[in-house]
């Protein structure tokens, strides 16, 4: 094609620019050989995407395909009209545009299109079969009278046919360039046509309306700072400009206060961080920096001023004349090198502090910024600062509630004697929030542990401190040695407290609604496991084989409720089984059942040669690959068993007689465990334990003596009373013995059996006998 021609048309593209259309000019095959700015802005494909590519690619629908074909073939050399279709975009979704078609005279008199895109609004109903008449090809009694598009029609001489919408100085602009189009015209020309979709401010309105519009669909998706800064920046691109960022002050990622304004100094400063980037062109030439790096920018430049002093707008940018671009040559050579032009700054303000701002510039676009782009750009700022807030607010309440969790969580927990433990903690994801798991190992009377996991219903700070309160509240009765099933129905007691508390100081918001937890008492002596649950799942028992069990328990109801008492089961466990407790978060998953996940848990335990470490980091590795939506937690306990070695018992008759034969063998027994220098402090706790309960108890008294960390020291008898410790005068004549056992030992207490109790007394043992 001659270079008269090429001019020519890149003349009419020039002014078809200028008049912001989003148009494209078909041939009669219907593939694209024009594409304007306005075009690429609603679909995002640009003219190097698109010519010389099938329109009908464009469009979502087949009917929509089908219907224009339909029409194209029914339509004259003369033929126009009007629907709403469905387009893709060029990020994969579909929007809804209203199209315009207008038929052109092409090369051997076969027919070329313009279609105009806008907004779905009701548009004239225009089919092929509206003619311009026959007087002449380009007569106007057949155009419709108020077309929803600004058409000038002129004949081969250039007079004026028919017109709507083109007018005055714009109108003498076009008239070189049809001169020039029907110098070099191909075919038999029958006149020239102009089209404008309708005055500059409508369209923009338009434009603005459906920007803004898609604005509440795309920004705020998540609570997420980051992806709500990206989703920013890939909104205005390509709708507002060829390449935006949006940088966010290092406190607002990690949920704190944002500074009020920037930190004093000439020097540079990273005070912010790249959690935006878009750029019509591929990788992002024109950026510094990366998406999570820090920026850095001069405080003298408008990056750093905009923030106390509002919106900037430069129409045109030269970055060989600008002052501030003096003390950043990096900056203005990226600049120079890729052709931005024109430049938007916008602060990102929300209650009243500064989160960060965001740039929007013009490289390929010829268009300087005007100021209804900047008051379009601080509207799509502001809507972008709610939620960047809101994701800032809770990224701050996380933050704080995994900190108080963690805080509140065991730092160091060891099960010896009875057991060798491990845990793991995975907090839910961002979206859902920390939740209340909570799991702890209390040293017990006996060499015995006991092993507790627990879930708070609900997530956010509110569950995490309640988590600490029955976190507590379960040490406490862990220490009164209660049987499982018995500090179930304490704990339940205590949540239920909690809930009406926070009703009766008006929050019932923070009513804490329910809980679950399962408590379980190892002693190694025995080899006996008792266990309880409230509504929570049930344990995992792996053999010194592989095999994983998961025992039948009475589920009791959710703590909180007060519906009904709790039961427990006592189970024999061989020394080297693996007992695995763990919270519901660990089986659950958005897309598997309970039972699925219960069978992933036990393919992941069932490997007894791991050591519990990296049992617990099997286990973690085969959970789904999505974000969990509650906490997940792992308790895993290797039991072991003391032996007869470590364990001594007798059992004598009722009779006061037996004391003196009890404390002989207690003596000899030390003797075997070359414990002599506790034999005097021993024998004074037996004679007072044993004298105790024939005095108070009937039938049979029995005694155990078991070497761990301690020196543990039990009496077994019928009676179901406790001992009360009393302070004697000293002219008191009874009441010292359990005053000496106090004296004499590190701890003592007493705990209920099925057909008694047992009072106990701990001694410490001198390093040299502690074993390793």
């Amino acid at each position: 094609m001659g270079s008269s021609t090429e001019r020519a048309r890149s003349e009419a593209q020039k002014t078809l620019e200028a008049v912001g259309a989003a148009l494209a000019v078909l041939d009669a095959e219907g593939t694209v050989v024009g594409w304007s700015q306005a075009a690429q802005r609603l679909v995002g494909h640009s003219a190097a995407e698109v010519v010389g590519q099938s329109a009908a690619a464009l469009l979502a629908a087949e009917e929509d395909r089908a219907r224009a074909a339909t029409v194209a073939a029914r339509s004259g050399p003369w033929g126009r009209w009007s629907c709403t279709a469905r387009v893709l975009h060029r990020d994969g979704h579909e929007i809804d545009v209203g199209l315009c078609v207008q038929s052109l005279a092409g090369r051997d008199g076969r027919a070329q299109w313009v279609v105009t895109a806008s907004d779905p609004a009701p548009l004239p109903s225009w089919t092929a079969e509206d003619s311009v008449g026959t007087e002449s090809p380009l007569a106007a009694s057949g155009a419709p009278q108020r077309p929803p598009i600004g058409v000038e029609i002129r004949d081969t001489r250039l007079r004026c046919i028919w017109v709507n919408g083109v007018q005055g100085a714009q109108a003498e602009t076009l008239e070189g360039v049809m001169h020039q189009l029907l110098d070099d015209a191909w075919g038999r020309a029958l006149g020239v046509c102009a089209v404008n979709p309708g005055t500059t401010d409508a369209r923009r309105a338009r434009e603005h309306r459906a920007l803004l519009d898609e604005a509440g669909k795309r920004i705020g998706t998540s609570l997420d700072v980051m992806r709500t800064g990206q989703e920013l920046a890939d909104l205005a691109v390509p709708f507002l400009a060829d390449y935006a960022t949006v940088d966010l002050a290092d406190p607002v990622l990690l949920g704190e206060d944002p500074p009020t304004r920037p930190g004093p100094g000439k020097r540079r400063h990273a005070l912010f961080r790249r959690a935006g980037l878009a750029s019509i062109h591929p990788g992002a030439p024109e950026s510094l920096f990366a998406r999570g790096e820090p920026v850095l920018v001069p405080p003298t430049s408008p990056y750093t001023t905009v923030l106390s002093g509002g919106s900037h707008l430069y129409p045109v940018v030269d970055s060989s004349s600008e002052a501030w671009l003096d003390q950043d040559p990096l900056r203005a050579r990226r600049m120079s090198e890729t052709g931005m032009h024109s430049l938007m700054i916008v602060p990102i303000h929300a209650r009243g502090s500064v989160l960060g701002m965001a740039a929007f510039m013009r490289t390929q676009d010829p268009r300087p910024f005007e100021e209804d782009d900047l008051l379009l750009a601080e509207e799509l700022v502001g809507r972008a600062a709610l939620s960047l807030d809101n994701a800032r607010q809770y990224a701050r309440e996380r933050s704080a509630a995994l900190a108080l969790q963690r805080h509140l969580l065991p730092h160091r927990v060891t099960g010896e004697p009875a057991a060798d433990v491990a845990w793991r903690y995975l907090p839910a994801d961002s979206h859902h929030g920390v939740g209340g798991d909570w799991f702890d190992v209390i040293p017990l009377s006996g060499a015995r542990t006991a092993l507790v996991v627990g879930d708070v219903l609900g997530h956010g700070i509110n569950a995490a401190a309640t988590m600490g309160q029955l976190r507590t509240a379960v040490r406490t009765l862990a220490d009164m040695d209660l049987p499982p099933e018995d500090l179930l129905a304490h704990l339940d007691e205590q949540v239920v407290r909690l809930a009406e508390k926070d009703v009766e100081q008006g929050d019932p918001a923070a009513a804490t609604i329910g809980a679950t937890c399962l408590y379980a008492v190892y002693d190694p002596a025995t080899g006996q496991c008792t266990m309880a649950r409230a509504g929570h799942p049930p344990p995992a028992i792996i053999d010194p084989h592989g095999q994983v069990t998961f025992p039948e328990l009475p589920v009791g109801p959710p703590l909180g409720l007060g519906l009904a008492p709790f039961e427990s089961v006592t189970l024999e466990l061989s020394g080297n089984s693996v007992l695995a407790l763990y919270t519901d978060g660990l089986i659950e998953s958005r897309d598997q059942d309970i039972d699925a996940g219960i069978d992933r848990l036990a393919a992941a335990l069932a490997h007894p040669g791991l050591d519990l470490e990296d049992l617990c980091s099997r286990v973690v590795d085969a959970l789904p690959a999505q974000a969990p939506i509650d906490d997940a937690t792992l308790l895993l306990a290797r039991t072991r068993s003391l032996g007869p070695s470590r364990t001594v018992s007798w059992e004598f008759a009722a009779d006061p007689a037996v004391v003196g034969h009890a404390r002989a063998l207690t003596t000899r027994q030390l003797a075997r465990w070359q414990l002599e220098h506790l034999a005097d402090s021993t024998e004074l706790i037996v004679s007072e334990l044993i004298t105790n309960a024939i005095r108070h108890g009937s039938g049979p008294v029995r005694l155990r003596l078991i070497r761990h960390r301690f020196l543990t020291c039990e009496v077994y008898d019928t009676s179901c009373s406790s001992p009360r410790l009393h302070h004697p005068r000293t002219t008191d004549v009874n009441g010292r013995g359990l005053f000496l056992v106090a004296q004499l030992s590190r701890k003592w207490g007493t705990r209920h059996t099925p057909d008694g109790k047992l009072i106990w007394a701990e001694q410490q043992l001198t390093p040299r006998c502690i074993d390793p």
